[in-house]
């Protein structure tokens, strides 16, 4: 028999290791047979634990599982929740990048059909359960026995088991088995959670040598720049850092673009750091946060009795930044009038204080930053076109924690030591489990919502004289807090997130790869949402 290999970065037919590994009889009925298979099981998972590459590791962990129990078939996947996505159409299946499987005693074609089910069927359901499904008869059971697949194939026994939890890293599924009925419960049910338990561990810290392997793509930058505060190494961010590198020394205007929550005025700092002005200072103003009356004098001063509250003479952000760098933030939502006084510095760096006759000479370097539609404003006539060209000398654009999915661990760990140190907290760290579960977290609200969650979270964590934030220091469930208390909008955004899943499950009949195709999410996004929101498919 032959058995298929496949990943992300190759596809190619390997042939088993002897005819014996998927054909040896097995009868695990007898009280001793248990303790025999554990025995075996512990001798290849410590042989297992010597592999360096993802391939071998989940090619001989299968036939190392379907030998123990004594299964026909085979099928094992695992996904790191770590590795970069890839969109639909730049990999081999639209999956994760991290994503890779292997099988035994199929065919190519019934592959394929195994493969499907990990989307919506047997596998499916097992996944979203996270518990461990044995079937005597998967044609019989009325919870499948209506599955195109089932139906056509008349599959019998089946044994499935998730590899991990919150959600799993991924499954095992057997098929056929010599002897009649399901898997024997006594015996080769707890060996296969046994296997899946042990496989974790060892699964994680492949991931992490594959990951310490892979070159860092900012290494080169950071040996040039001053870059403490930006945490990462994914290739979203080295592109960035690329950009930045080469307009940081530069003495031109920047306009800075992004999610909320992104780090735009934290960019704007190490343009700063890393520029000729980095010792002269750096003056941040937020244009949504001041009333539009008083915007100007707060960005441009005053002279005495330039208005009804300047009795002395008010200094402005401009002239507070003399030398350094002025950092607009919303850059959006500064007043139309006051956009011509601003354009008027960037062309001349000359401007009038509020009541003033007398020019002002102003030496700045000017960075602006939005997360809004230039180019609608534009069209509404609520900006200038004349000053966002100005601006946009070289946009830069952060990307949103959804294309540096790679990076969040590592931002998660810096908060969480930043919180210790700052509150002088007792030395708590993140549990792998609350890792995992950060790595597949959506953070609409990016960079800044993930440091909120871990603030919090470390201080629950510490509160409770605990040694590790764990996902429900991060995640407290709903169900946990007083029904008096004002939901808030997080509380409100997970309600809407419960239901629309929900709904969308029940449009594409439980059919995952659909369901996350229909709402834009991975599908190990969606197991956990639906790991987290407890929903099940009505029998």
């Amino acid at each position: 028999m032959t058995g298929r290999r496949r990943s992300r970065n190759n596809s190619l037919d390997v042939a088993d290791s002897g005819a014996q590994l998927l054909s040896t009889e097995k009868t695990p009925d007898t009280p001793s047979t248990r303790v025999e298979l554990e025995r075996d099981l512990y001798r290849g998972l410590l042989e297992l634990s010597t592999e360096e590459r993802p391939e071998d590791f989940i090619e001989r962990a299968l036939h190392l599982v379907v030998q123990i129990i004594g299964a026909h078939r085979g099928y094992l996947e695992l996904t790191d929740p770590n590795a970069p996505e890839v969109h639909a159409g730049e990999g081999e299946d639209g999956s994760a990048g991290g994503q890779w499987w292997t099988s035994a005693g199929w065919s190519e074609a019934e592959v394929a059909r195994v493969r499907s089910e990990v989307s919506s069927g047997i596998i499916a359901h097992a996944i979203a359960g996270g518990q461990v499904l044995n079937v005597s008869s998967a044609f019989l059971d009325p919870r499948f026995r209506e599955l195109k697949s089932v139906r056509r194939s008349q599959i019998e026994a089946v044994l499935c088991v998730p590899i991990g939890s919150s959600p799993p890293l991924g499954v095992v599924y057997l098929q056929g088995r010599d002897g009649k009925g399901p898997f024997p419960e006594d015996s080769t049910i707890p060996v296969a959670k046994l296997f899946a338990r042990h496989l974790v561990p060892l699964a994680q810290r492949l991931f992490a040598r594959y990951k310490q392997d892979r070159p860092d793509p900012t290494r080169v930058f950071r040996k040039r720049m001053n870059l403490e505060q930006l945490v990462g190494s994914s290739d979203a961010l080295a592109r960035l850092l690329r950009d930045v590198e080469a307009v940081a020394r530069l003495d031109v205007s920047l306009m800075i673009t992004g999610e909320t929550g992104t780090g735009k005025s934290q960019l704007a700092r190490v343009i700063h750091q890393n520029s000729a002005r980095k010792d002269k200072p750096f003056v941040e103003l937020n244009c949504a946060a001041i009333p539009e009356n008083l915007l100007e004098n707060e960005l441009f001063g005053a002279a005495p009795g330039g208005h009804s509250g300047a009795t002395v003479k008010v200094v402005g952000k401009v002239a507070a930044a003399e030398g350094g760098t002025l950092f607009l933030d919303e850059i959006a939502e500064l007043p139309f009038s006051a956009q011509a006084k601003l354009l008027q510095l960037l062309q001349t760096k000359e401007y009038y204080p509020l009541g003033s006759s007398r020019v002002a000479l102003a030496n700045v370097r000017v960075i602006a930053a939005t997360n809004a539609d230039l180019a609608g404003r534009i069209k509404d006539q609520t900006f200038r076109e004349d000053l966002y060209y100005r601006l946009q000398v070289l946009p830069l654009r952060i990307p949103s924690l959804r294309e540096r999915r790679g990076d969040i661990q590592e931002i998660a760990q810096y908060f969480c030591n930043k919180v210790v140190q700052q509150h002088n907290l007792a030395r708590v760290s993140l549990s792998p489990a609350a890792l995992t579960a950060l790595s597949r977290h959506p953070w609409p609200g990016n960079v800044r919502q993930l440091e909120n969650a871990i603030v919090a979270g470390t201080i629950r964590a510490a509160s409770e004289d605990a040694d590790q934030v764990e996902v429900q220091h991060l995640f407290p469930e709903e169900g946990n807090q007083p029904e008096s208390r004002p939901t808030s909008f997080q509380e409100q955004t997970r309600k809407f997130q419960h239901r629309l899943l929900e709904q969308t499950l029940k449009d594409s009949d439980w059919n995952i790869a659909a369901t996350a195709r229909a709402l834009d999410l991975t599908r190990a996004h969606v197991y956990n949402l639906i790991k987290q929101f407890g929903l099940s498919r009505s029998k």
